[in-house]
């Protein structure tokens, strides 16, 4: 991925980019499909008023000069057109593999001083929620507090955002202990690191949102671990399990008297660069396909290690939510858990729901639009 600083130069009718490393030439059709004057595109929707798919791509530059920050081309179909130069740039830069190309932090237990975000008035709309989403892609999660309690209002948070996606627990769920529950999440049993809906195809909920209602007992701390670090410092420790935890793929499967859903994942999932993507762990939910005896004990031996890094010391944070406390993370990236609790001592109640990455990608993009970043 070209991140680095870029420039424009040009050689004769030829238009290069130069990032320090590689000259490379820009061809001239990709330039003429990207034409933004108002009879060429539509300035409300963005959208072009030409199909360049029925075009012929064989487009050359009759003219093109460098005004200061601007890049005018006269086409020999006779179009012309001015385009500003960090707009190219800043599009040459574009990693394929995320829209929102923030790099990740890396952190364990001794992660401190991560900023807390206090709920207003015109939040959603802010510079305030700009640098709220930045740190969610940093660190995979945020806490926001003084949320209001009333009316499903983490509902309403989550579709200011984007759009909350509705599953077969509802668009929103309470997380409480009740009796003949269909997820030990509705008991007030210690839950270990996991992942959220493992079973969902083609994948599970990007973002989780979990909203304090009341907490008036002694345990129940929320607890969180980097999927993220863990899989990096893996893959530092012993490239053999790091690699079959990334080959092969497990069964998750949930089952109540009116759904069952299945999908098949490797713990550690990478990109096509073979990079960090996401993790899917929840072992009471996982079934591991029949293997040869030495690959599936490799395999067996692998999750243990993986699951003993997940549940160190070394990498878990705890904290107790208060009322009005909203924590959004990254499902993809984070585990998450819960130490016991004696339900005898109070009431805790939570209510929780989902979002696809591409809410906080938009309301990103939105706000850095807006604030012209």
């Amino acid at each position: 991925m070209l991140k680095i600083s870029m420039k424009i130069e040009l050689d004769s009718k030829r238009i290069f980019v130069n990032n320090g490393n590689i000259k490379h030439e820009i061809h001239p059709f990709w330039l003429r499909e990207r034409v933004s004057e108002e009879e060429y595109l539509d300035q409300g929707t963005q959208q072009r008023l030409f199909d360049p798919s029925l075009m012929n791509h064989i487009v050359d530059v009759e003219e093109v000069t460098i005004n200061g920050d601007y890049l005018n081309i006269v086409f020999n179909d006779g179009v012309k057109s001015k385009f500003e130069i960090k707009k190219i740039t800043n599009e040459l830069s574009l990693n394929q593999e995320s829209i929102v190309d923030i790099k990740k932090t890396k952190w364990k237990s001794d992660l401190k001083e991560i900023k807390n975000y206090n709920f207003s008035e015109n939040f959603f709309d802010s510079k305030e929620m700009l640098d709220l989403l930045i740190s969610f892609y940093k660190y995979g999660f945020v806490i926001i507090k003084n949320v209001p309690t009333n009316d499903n209002f983490l509902v309403k948070f989550g579709n200011m955002i984007g759009s909350v996606k509705k599953t077969n627990f509802g668009e929103y769920f309470n997380v409480k202990s009740k009796p003949n529950p269909n997820d030990l999440a509705y008991t007030a049993l210690h839950l270990s690191p996991h992942t959220d809906n493992p079973y969902r195809n083609p994948f599970p909920p990007c973002i989780q949102i979990l909203h304090c209602i009341e907490n008036e007992v002694k345990g129940g701390l929320s607890t969180l671990v980097d999927g993220y670090t863990v899989s990096e410092d893996l893959k530092k420790i012993n490239k053999d399990y790091y690699d079959i935890l990334t080959e092969v793929k497990v069964r998750f499967r949930f089952v109540d008297k009116d759904t069952i859903l299945e999908s098949w994942s490797e713990l550690i999932h990478l990109d096509e660069s073979k990079n960090f993507k996401s993790v899917r762990f929840s072992p009471r939910l996982d079934y591991v396909p029949s293997l040869n005896r030495e690959k599936i004990e490799k395999f067996y031996s692998a999750r243990k290690f993986l699951s003993d890094l997940y549940n160190s010391d070394n990498y878990r944070i705890e904290f107790k939510l208060s009322e009005g406390d909203l924590m959004m993370m990254d499902n993809h990236r984070l585990l998450h858990g819960r130490t016991s609790y004696d339900p005898n001592e109070g009431k805790r109640f939570l209510q929780g729901c989902y979002l696809d990455f591409d809410s906080t990608e938009g309301k990103l993009l939105h706000l850095k639009r807006k604030f012209n970043i």
